[in-house]
C-alpha cells in the first residue's frame, strides 16, 4: 500500500507562513485526489483542503484565501502553502490522497504538527 509523509511543520507566529509538503513512496494515478485534513486538540478531524487530477481546488472556509493547496504529478507530491496563520490553525496536519471512483480507500499519511504561537 501506498505510504504518504509529511513534511514541514513547526513552530511559527501568529501571522507568519509555513509550507508542508507530502510525498507518496510510489507512483499514483494522476487522477487521485490529494488533500490534507488537519485535528486539533480534542476536537473532530477536518477538511482543510483538497486537489483534483485536474488542479480543481477546494478549501475549508476558515482557510479560504490564506492557504493554498497544489500538486507536483511528476514528483508525486502535495503542498500546502499556508499564510496569514491563526492560533487556531493549531493542529496536526494529515496528508490524503484516494482515488475519485472509490473514496472509501483513503489513504493517510503520519501526520505533521504545526503550532501557531508568540
Amino acid at each position: 500500500q501506498v505510504q504518504l509523509v509529511e513534511s514541514g511543520g513547526g513552530l511559527v507566529q501568529p501571522g507568519g507562513s509555513l509550507k508542508l509538503s507530502c510525498a507518496t513512496s510510489e507512483n499514483i494515478n494522476s487522477r487521485y485526489v490529494m488533500g490534507w485534513y488537519r485535528q486539533a486538540p480534542g476536537k473532530q478531524r477536518e477538511l482543510v483542503a483538497t486537489i483534483t487530477g485536474y488542479f480543481s481546488t477546494s478549501y475549508a472556509d476558515s482557510v479560504k484565501g490564506r492557504f493554498t493547496i497544489s500538486r507536483e504529478n511528476e514528483k508525486n507530491t502535495v503542498h500546502l502553502q499556508m499564510n496569514g496563520l491563526k492560533p487556531e490553525d493549531t493542529a496536526v496536519y494529515y496528508c490524503t490522497t484516494y482515488p475519485p471512483w472509490a473514496p472509501e480507500v483513503i489513504v493517510w499519511g503520519q501526520g505533521t504538527q504545526v503550532t501557531v504561537s508568540s
